[in-house]
C-alpha cells in the first residue's frame, strides 16, 4: 500500500527538532568559557553573536504572530547572562550596575515558567450563555514577555562587551522584570474571573434549561465535523449547548453557532454542565473524551458521526457504547455485521444524510456533456496505516490524464492533507499543473482557497459533472447526485476492491495499488463516456443513503432526533 513517509520519532526526531537550540546552548557555553579564560573580551564575541543569531532564528515565527517557548531558550539566555557577568568581572573589574542588571534579568527569565503555568489557566468558560458575562478571558501574551527578556539579555551582554553603560542595562532589565510582574498580575486576575464564572455555570445552565448537548473534542482545524450537524440540530427547535474540551475547539465553534458554547477540559469538570433538563447528548465523532459524558446514564447518547464510508473507522466496535447510532442507510448497519461487530438492531436508526438535501441531481447523461467538470476530492493518509486510502501520491497522474481529455477540474483535498509533507507536496504539484493549464488553455479550473474554503462540499458537488475520489464519506454523499464517479484503489488491488469496499460497485475503480496507476484510460472511458453503472448507482443510493422521499429528506432526521429531546 502506498503511504506517506512516517514522521521522524524517538531520539532522532527530538534531536533534529532541538538542533538549533542545542547549537545555541553550545555556543553560549563557549562564550562563557572564553569570557573566563580569554585575554580579551573580544574572544567571547563570535560565539555570543552566533548564539544570539540562532536564538533569533528560532523565534522568527513570533514576528508573524506565532508563539515563543520560554523553556527551550532559558538555558541559552542564562548562559549569556553569566557570560556578561564574567566579562565585567574578569576584564576591568565588576560594574555594580551591570551586576545588578544581570541578576534582575535572570530573575525575569526564571519567572517565565510560573507565569506560563498561570497563563495556561486562563481560558473562556462559556460564550452565548445567559447569566454569565460574555467577556472572553483572553490569555496574557507570554510570548511578548519572553522576547522582551531576550532583548534585555542582548542589551546586558552588549554593555558587558563595551565595558560601560551598566545603568542602561539595569534600566532595561528592570523594565523586563516589571513586564513579568504586570503580566503575572493580569493572568492572576483573569484566573480569578474564570473561577467566578465556573461557580455560576451549573446555575446558569439550569436556568437556561437545555434539552440536549452536543459534545465535541477533536484536533484543531476539524470544525467541519460539527459544522455539518449544527444547522440540523437547530431545526429541532429545542434549547441546547455545545460542550467542547479544548480552547482550539471553543474558538472554532463560537463562530459557528449562536447557541451557548461551554469549555470543560477535565473529567471532573463535567458535573458542572449536566443540567437537570438535559435528556440527550449528541456526538459527531468517536473521541476518547466522549466517555466523560457517556457515563451519565440519565441521558440518551446518540452518535451522529461526521460521514458514512466503507473505511475501517466506520465499523469501529466503539460505536457499541452509544444508546443510538444514527446512520445514513442500511449499508452502515450491514457494514458492522460484515466486519464482525455485533450490534442489536435497536441501536441503529436510519436517518439519511441531511447534509445532501441541497445536492443537485443529474439531469443529463455524462456522455452528452462536452468538456465535463471533474471534482477531484482525495482523502488524507489517516492516523494509521490500515486507514490510509489517499490517492494523492498518484493524483498528479490522474489529473494530468483528465486535463488531456479536455476536462476542467475542481480540486478539493481533505484539510488534513497538509499534515503530511508528502501529501502537501502533491497538492502543490496539482495546483501548479492546474494553474499552468488555466493560463495556457483557459480552462476554468477551481482550486486553492476558492475550492477549499469559499465553496462548501455541496457547492463542489453541484459544480461538477463527475467525481474522482477515494474510500471516503464524500463518495457516499456524492451518490445522492446520481452522477458518475470513480474511486482510486490504494489499499487493495482493484480486482478485490469491492470485497472490502462495497460502494465500489457503483464506482469506476482506478487501480493504484502499490503506488502505480494501472487501467486509467479504460476507467476514464467509462466514467466520462457510456457510463454502464448508471442503474447501479441509483439502486445503491437507497441502500447507502436511505429510502427517504427527496422532499422530506432532511426532515426525516429532524423527526427521528426529536424523539429523544
Amino acid at each position: 500500500m502506498t503511504t506517506s513517509k512516517p514522521a521522524r520519532s524517538g531520539f532522532s526526531g527530538w534531536l533534529i527538532g532541538r538542533l538549533p537550540i542545542l547549537s545555541a546552548e553550545v555556543l553560549a557555553l563557549a562564550a562563557l568559557l572564553l569570557a573566563a579564560v580569554g585575554d580579551s573580551r573580544l574572544w567571547a564575541l563570535p560565539p555570543a553573536v552566533l548564539a544570539i543569531g540562532l536564538l533569533g532564528w528560532t523565534w522568527r515565527g513570533a514576528l508573524g504572530g506565532g508563539s515563543v517557548s520560554s523553556g527551550q531558550s532559558l538555558v541559552v539566555r542564562i548562559l549569556l547572562l553569566a557570560c556578561a557577568y564574567l566579562l565585567s568581572a574578569v576584564h576591568g573589574g565588576p560594574d555594580p550596575a551591570l551586576t545588578v542588571a544581570v541578576a534582575v534579568a535572570a530573575v525575569a527569565i526564571l519567572g517565565e515558567s510560573p507565569l506560563g503555568a498561570v497563563a495556561r489557566s486562563v481560558y473562556s468558560v462559556s460564550a452565548h450563555l445567559p447569566g454569565i458575562t460574555a467577556r472572553a478571558f483572553r490569555r496574557p501574551n507570554t510570548s511578548r514577555v519572553v522576547m522582551v527578556n531576550g532583548a534585555a539579555v542582548v542589551v546586558v551582554l552588549g554593555c558587558a562587551f563595551i565595558g560601560t553603560l551598566g545603568v542602561i542595562a539595569l534600566a532595561v532589565s528592570a523594565a523586563a522584570l516589571a513586564l513579568v510582574v504586570f503580566t503575572g498580575s493580569q493572568a492572576l486576575t483573569r484566573v480569578r474571573a474564570r473561577h467566578a464564572s465556573e461557580t455560576k455555570l451549573l446555575d446558569a445552565l439550569t436556568a437556561y434549561e437545555p434539552a440536549f448537548l452536543v459534545h465535541w473534542n477533536a484536533p484543531a482545524g476539524t470544525a467541519y465535523q460539527i459544522a455539518m450537524w449544527l444547522p440540523y440540530l437547530e431545526r429541532l427547535g429545542k434549547k441546547y449547548f455545545v460542550l467542547v474540551r479544548s480552547e482550539a475547539n471553543f474558538n472554532e465553534v463560537v463562530g459557528l453557532t449562536k447557541a451557548p458554547v461551554v469549555l470543560r477540559t477535565g473529567l471532573t469538570d463535567i458535573d458542572s454542565v449536566i443540567a437537570p433538563s438535559l435528556r440527550a447528548a449528541f456526538y459527531v465523532n468517536t473521541a476518547t473524551k466522549n466517555n466523560h459524558v457517556i457515563r451519565y446514564t440519565n441521558l440518551t447518547h446518540i452518535q451522529l458521526n461526521h460521514g458514512d464510508s466503507d473505511k475501517v473507522p466506520s465499523h469501529n466496535p466503539v460505536f457499541r457504547v452509544y444508546d443510538k447510532n444514527f446512520v445514513a442507510g442500511q449499508a452502515a448497519i450491514d457494514r458492522f455485521a460484515a466486519n464482525g461487530v455485533k450490534m442489536p438492531a435497536e441501536m441503529f436508526a436510519i436517518v439519511g444524510r441531511p447534509q445532501v438535501e441541497n445536492v443537485a441531481i443529474a439531469t443529463e447523461p455524462i456522455s452528452s456533456i462536452a468538456n465535463p467538470r471533474v471534482l477531484y476530492a482525495p482523502t488524507w493518509a489517516g492516523f494509521y496505516t490500515d486507514s490510509n486510502y489517499s490517492s494523492l501520491l498518484v493524483g498528479y497522474d490522474i489529473i494530468k490524464a483528465l486535463v488531456a481529455r479536455g476536462c476542467s477540474i475542481v480540486f478539493r483535498p481533505h484539510p488534513y492533507s497538509l499534515r503530511s509533507a508528502d501529501l502537501a507536496r502533491e497538492c502543490g504539484r496539482i495546483r501548479t499543473l492546474l494553474a499552468e493549464d488555466r493560463r495556457v488553455n483557459g480552462r476554468p479550473h477551481v482550486f486553492g482557497p476558492e475550492a477549499e474554503t469559499k465553496m462548501s462540499v455541496v457547492d463542489c458537488f453541484n459544480a461538477s459533472d463527475v467525481m474522482v475520489s477515494d474510500v471516503s464519506s464524500v463518495v457516499a454523499d456524492y451518490l445522492y447526485s446520481e452522477k458518475p464517479f470513480a474511486m482510486v484503489a490504494v489499499s487493495t488491488p482493484a480486482a478485490t476492491f469491492t470485497d472490502s469496499f462495497p460502494l465500489g460497485r457503483a464506482s469506476y475503480v482506478i487501480d493504484a495499488y502499490g503506488g502505480r496507476v494501472r487501467g486509467l484510460d479504460a476507467a476514464l472511458d467509462d466514467l466520462l463516456g457510456r457510463d454502464p453503472l448508471d442503474t447501479t448507482r441509483r439502486d445503491l443510493k437507497k441502500y447507502y443513503l436511505g429510502d427517504i422521499p427527496a422532499e422530506q429528506y432532511a426532515q426525516h432526521f429532524v423527526d427521528e432526533a426529536s424523539r429523544y429531546v
